[in-house]
């Protein structure tokens, strides 16, 4: 498995996997705008030439990043093609020194198997007042708050 940052001709893959998941509320909408303006924060993973997971590592503050947006494909799922993901971005916020990694997701016994611990969203107010004021299902997010703490 390859673990790479995606490009831009990676964008209409990326924004597939999205839509596909978020038609089946299992994560919210991305347009392929917002794709474009944040592709550095995407990484793919691919398998024989082939795009099988996206997800994407979102700096909110000087000590706080987001995991968005991952998805792997459902032919592919149970492989660890997630937690390489996961890993990934986790290497990533070490090295831009960031040392608290979070995501809302509906998934989150996924991410307590990834060494993340479940918290109240209140506990991240730079997330809730820069983005989620904005998304349609504001202030009735069914999202769940996870957080991990890194050693930097």
């Amino acid at each position: 498995m390859l673990y790479r940052k995606a490009k831009i001709s990676d964008v209409e893959t990326i924004h597939r996997f999205i839509t596909y998941f978020a038609e089946k509320n299992l994560m919210l909408a991305r347009s392929r705008s917002s794709l474009y303006e944040c592709i550095r924060e995407f990484t793919v993973a691919e398998q024989g030439g082939r795009i099988v997971g996206v997800g994407a590592l979102h700096v909110i503050w000087e000590d706080l990043a987001e995991i968005r947006a991952l998805a792997v494909d459902e032919n592919y799922q149970r492989q660890g093609i997630g937690r390489g993901l996961v890993e990934a971005f986790l290497a990533e916020a070490v090295d831009l020194e960031i040392p608290r990694v979070f995501a809302l997701t509906y998934h989150a016994p996924f991410f307590v198997k990834c060494g993340f611990r479940l918290i109240a969203k209140d506990e991240l107010p730079q997330k809730v007042w820069k983005e989620c004021i904005n998304c349609p299902k504001f202030p009735m997010c069914d999202e769940v708050a996870v957080i991990k703490e890194l050693q930097l």
